[in-house]
């Protein structure tokens, strides 16, 4: 005798059920209106959509900061050293003193620079602190690094012409583990590079330092990233340091210059 075989019950669909609202309170945020949706004889609830809300936003600034630690991670290694020099890690807007016209000026400038920054990235436009050495140029330069580095999730690199030279120089040994190309990128990488010691020799510079020279300025310019440039010279001097097609590249977007007029306070706290 063939026993019949009984085919798989089939599970019924579950009609779709409304949403409906009901007054609710939360705690931190007060009263608001409360999803509620009935899925096989269970309610399920809706939480308070401020929380929800804070709750994504702090996840999202959670990955974006590890995002730019594993960015700085990167551009540390391949320089070999801190994105800052540990003589500027305490250089910031705050501590700059500023007590004439010409100091509290070019202090708002770069104020509103790191303020504005995020517009700032998407036109790649670039700053230049400019005139008399022991002024408080680099000690602002490296200011906006240090807010971008501590206050927001932007990546920001502080170096000098000579210390960049002397790196790539240093890749020409072959028992070097870094390479010119791990160099200079790690200089076209960050959202922000402060490059200061432009023109220091006041010599004319040679052929490799210009080169050096436009191959990162015209990295950044090519990738929209804004730069920093820091000169003892005034502006008819930089493109004889610089390279007239470096000073083009640092122009587009409309090029702020910020001049340092006044005299050296070298040594005052501030500076």
């Amino acid at each position: 005798m063939r026993s019949e075989k009984t085919a798989p019950a089939v599970p019924a669909k579950v009609a779709p059920q409304p949403v409906r609202t009901q007054p609710a309170t939360c705690d931190k945020h007060g009263a608001y209106d409360q999803s509620v949706i009935v899925i096989l004889d269970r309610e399920l609830r809706g939480g308070c959509p401020e929380c929800h809300r804070i709750a994504n936003e702090e996840r999202e600034q959670r990955e974006k900061a590890q995002e730019a630690y594993v960015k700085r991670l990167a551009i540390s290694r391949k320089l070999g050293d801190a994105l800052i020099p540990k003589r500027f890690e305490k250089r910031t807007l705050a501590n700059y003193s500023a007590e004439n016209d010409g100091q509290r000026k070019a202090l708002s400038f770069c104020r509103h620079y790191v303020k504005v920054f995020d517009e700032i990235v998407e036109d790649g436009r670039c700053m230049v602190l400019i005139g008399k050495p022991g002024t408080g140029k680099t000690h602002l330069g490296v200011a906006i690094a240090n807010e971008l580095l501590h206050k927001t999730s932007r990546t920001a690199v502080y170096r000098t012409v000579g210390s960049i030279l002397q790196a790539i120089r240093a890749t020409y040994d072959r028992h070097s583990e870094r390479s010119e190309a791990d160099i200079l990128s790690s200089l076209v990488t960050p959202d922000l590079l402060v490059l200061d010691e432009v023109g220091v020799s006041k010599e004319q510079p040679s052929d490799f330092e210009l080169t050096t020279l436009f191959a990162i300025i015209n990295g950044r310019y090519e990738q929209v990233k804004p730069t920093v440039v820091i000169s003892n010279l005034d502006g008819s001097q930089l493109p004889m340091a610089m390279g007239e097609r470096c000073v083009d590249r640092l122009r587009e977007g409309g090029m702020i210059v910020v001049p340092f007029e006044w005299e050296s306070h070298r040594g005052k706290e501030g500076f």
